[in-house]
C-alpha cells in the first residue's frame, strides 16, 4: 500500500507537471519510439529477504491520438527461487507506459487484477514517472546539471478500519550524473527526498522527534486486536536510470528503498499508554535489466 501511494503521488504531480509548456530545449534525453519494436526486461526485487524475479515484455504502439506509448506484459515469475504460475488475469494484464509527454504518462493500473503481480507493477511504474520527470522538468544536458521538483502531494493509504493513519510525503532531487558517449548511454539518478516540512499527520507528541537525520516523512497507526501498533520514520527512494542517447529507452534501472523507523505498541487509540520504541527497519532493492 506504501508504494502505491507513492506512484499514484507520482502521477498527480506528473498530470500537473506536462499540462505545462516543456522548457528544456536542446534536450540530450529523448524518447525515440519505433512502431511494433519489442523490449525484454528481467526485473529482480529483494524485500526484507524476500526476492522475486518476473520478465517484462514491451511492444511499442500508438493509440488512438497518435501518441506512441509501450504496453508491457508480465510473465516468468519466481518468487523465492521457486517458478510460480500465474492467473489468467495476471497473465492477460497489460500496462501502457509513455515518456513522450502529455497530461497523462500512464494509467493507475488496477491492482485487483494482479495480486501476485502489485510489487513489478509498481516499481516498473515508479521508473518510468522518475524518467518523465527528469525528460520533461529541468535541464539536463550534461553531468552535473541537476533540479529540485517538490511534490505538492502526500501520499495516504489509510483505510479507516485497519490502518486509521498511513501517509508519507516525498520531492524530488534529480541529477545527471554520467554520460558515455562511446557506449551511447548517459546515467540520471532521482532521490525521493523528505520534504523540509513534511505535511503528515502527527497525532501525538512523541512522533514529532525526528527518527533520522531529516523531519520524519512517514507515520502509521494500525489496529492489532484490541490494540494499536504506531510507526514513524523517515522513508527514502534513491532510483538510478540507465538511459540510451540513441533512442531514450531504458538501459536499467535500479530501486533501493530504506525505511529507518520506530513502532510502538499501544494500549489507546489516542497513542498515549504505549510501550518501549521498537527499530523496525526495512529495506527494498529493485533492478530491471534489458536483455533483449
Amino acid at each position: 500500500m506504501i508504494q502505491l501511494t507513492m506512484v499514484l503521488l507520482l502521477f498527480g504531480s506528473l498530470s500537473s507537471l506536462l499540462t505545462q509548456d516543456d522548457r528544456s530545449l536542446a534536450k540530450l534525453l529523448m524518447r525515440h519510439y519505433e512502431p511494433g519494436k519489442r523490449l525484454t526486461y528481467l526485473m529482480k526485487g529483494e524485500n526484507d529477504g524476500s526476492t522475486y524475479e518476473v520478465r517484462l515484455t514491451a511492444v511499442v504502439k500508438k493509440d488512438a491520438d497518435g501518441r506512441f506509448f509501450e504496453e508491457y506484459a508480465f510473465s516468468d515469475k519466481i518468487s523465492n527461487g521457486k517458478p510460480r504460475s500465474l492467473s489468467m488475469s495476471s497473465q492477460n494484464f497489460r500496462q501502457a507506459v509513455t515518456l513522450e509527454g502529455g497530461t497523462r504518462p500512464f494509467s493507475p493500473p488496477d491492482l485487483s487484477q494482479v495480486p501476485e503481480l502489485i510489487g513489478p507493477v509498481l516499481d516498473l511504474v515508479t521508473f518510468y514517472a522518475d524518467l518523465v520527470l527528469a525528460m520533461h522538468e529541468g535541464s539536463l544536458r550534461k553531468v552535473g546539471d541537476h533540479f529540485y521538483f517538490p511534490s505538492p502531494m502526500t501520499g495516504s493509504w489509510a483505510d479507516g478500519n485497519h490502518v486509521l493513519i498511513g501517509q508519507d510525503a516525498v520531492d524530488f532531487e534529480i541529477a545527471l550524473t554520467a554520460v558515455d558517449k562511446p557506449n551511447g548511454e548517459c546515467t540520471v539518478l532521482v532521490k525521493h527526498v523528505p520534504p523540509k516540512e513534511p505535511k503528515i499527520q502527527i497525532p501525538v507528541a512523541w512522533m514529532r522527534k525526528a527518527i533520522s537525520d531529516t523531519p520524519n516523512n512517514f507515520v502509521q497507526v494500525r489496529r492489532k486486536g484490541d490494540k494499536y501498533v504506531a510507526s514513524v520514520g523517515k522513508e527514502t527512494f534513491d532510483v538510478e536510470l540507465k538511459i540510451s542517447l540513441v533512442d531514450g529507452k531504458i538501459l536499467s534501472a535500479t530501486m533501493t528503498n530504506p525505511v529507518e523507523k520506530i513502532a510502538r505498541e499501544c494500549t489507546d487509540a489516542a497513542l498515549t499508554d504505549c510501550g518501549t520504541p521498537v527499530h523496525s527497519p526495512t529495506f527494498r532493492r529493485i533492478k530491471m535489466s534489458l536483455i533483449e
